[in-house]
């Protein structure tokens, strides 16, 4: 990865794409602080007795405007599980269970069939079931459509991960399928800086360029047994905020020194939009879709078990260093 010629086309960023991070988490800070904080931290976590119920709710984000561009909703109702079902397997909740809400400016037989379809592979994938949703008619409110729903799971008490790492702790990475669906507004800006979606993929298998930023989301519920059985501590899915989100595992410094090799499309969006090295970590996955702390002694097991690797580790301190960078 480079950082570009910066003097052939002004860097691009997140924010000036049109999402601004900070404000972000500034206007999430200031709803949480209005409506109460919840207990979990990529779920919500109801005490119910025996167990916890969780909760998990997202959406595919704008996503859909390149699903719209080439006509194809064929893929984005497995992002909008596995968008639900991933924070629910990072909090060490099994995902069961899974209601959607479409929200549309008029109805379409043939786009709603086809999310239909991608929401059932999806929960295939997942291993959950669609027990309900919505569709919404809202034309003075909706330009297209907007895709999201809630994810439910359950966790006996002593399943839960404990949701802090430990300094001393491995980070065992699993790789991602590709940008999911996180960080869309910076790379379609990228990517339709001179050209369209409907351009031919210089790489990979992919037809269009469009195509490229359609592949679905990795669903990561098959990674839920192995971290139990070997101690992980707590766990991360790498969405929004890109490898930030360790951060998110405790008050430590997370140091990534073999990540995996970022796919082509990440180098496609960083060299299309002159974007720097540091704003595609702070935004992307990278290649990389989950993250688990756990002691040394059993993170090689574990990255066995779930084909993935030994990335890093914990110490004390703050921050994340990936790639000779501190994000």
């Amino acid at each position: 990865m480079n950082d570009g010629d910066a003097d052939a086309e002004e860097e691009l960023t997140y924010a000036a794409a049109g999402v601004d991070i900070e404000e972000s988490e500034a206007a999430t800070a200031a709803l949480v602080g209005a409506v109460g904080e919840s207990a979990g931290d990529y779920a919500g976590l109801l005490d119910i007795g025996d167990r916890y119920l969780g909760l998990a709710t997202d959406g595919v984000g704008t996503k859909l405007l390149v699903a719209e561009a080439l006509a194809d909703y064929s893929t984005v109702g497995i992002d909008c599980i596995a968008m639900n079902a991933n924070d629910l397997v990072a909090a060490g909740v099994r995902p069961i269970a899974f209601v959607d809400y479409l929200a549309v400016d008029e109805p379409d037989e043939r786009f709603a069939e086809q999310i239909g379809e991608g929401l059932s592979e999806g929960a295939e994938r997942a291993g959950i079931e669609l027990v309900g949703g919505e569709t919404a008619v809202m034309p003075e409110v909706i330009r297209g459509l907007d895709l999201a729903g809630t994810c439910a799971g359950l966790a006996a008490k002593d399943a839960l991960f404990p949701g802090s790492a430990e300094a001393g702790d491995a980070l065992v990475g699993v790789p991602s399928s590709g940008i999911h669906s996180n960080g869309l507004t910076l790379a379609r800006t990228a990517v339709t800086r001179e050209g369209e979606y409907t351009d031919p993929c210089p790489f990979g298998d992919y037809d269009t360029l469009g195509e490229a930023l359609l592949e679905p989301t990795r669903i990561y519920t098959d990674l839920l047994d192995p971290m139990r059985e070997h101690g992980v501590h707590a766990a991360a899915h790498v969405t929004g905020g890109g490898w930030t989100n360790l951060e998110r595992l405790g008050d430590y410094r997370y140091v990534v020194d073999d990540a995996f090799d970022p796919q082509p499309v990440f180098d496609f969006v960083q060299e299309a939009g002159n974007v720097s090295d540091e704003e595609m970590h702070r935004t992307f996955n990278m290649g990389t879709g989950f993250v688990a702390a756990l002691p040394p002694s059993d993170a090689e097991s574990l990255a066995d078990a779930v084909d993935g690797r030994v990335i890093g580790h914990v110490e004390d301190g703050e921050g994340v260093a990936i790639r000779s960078l501190d994000l």
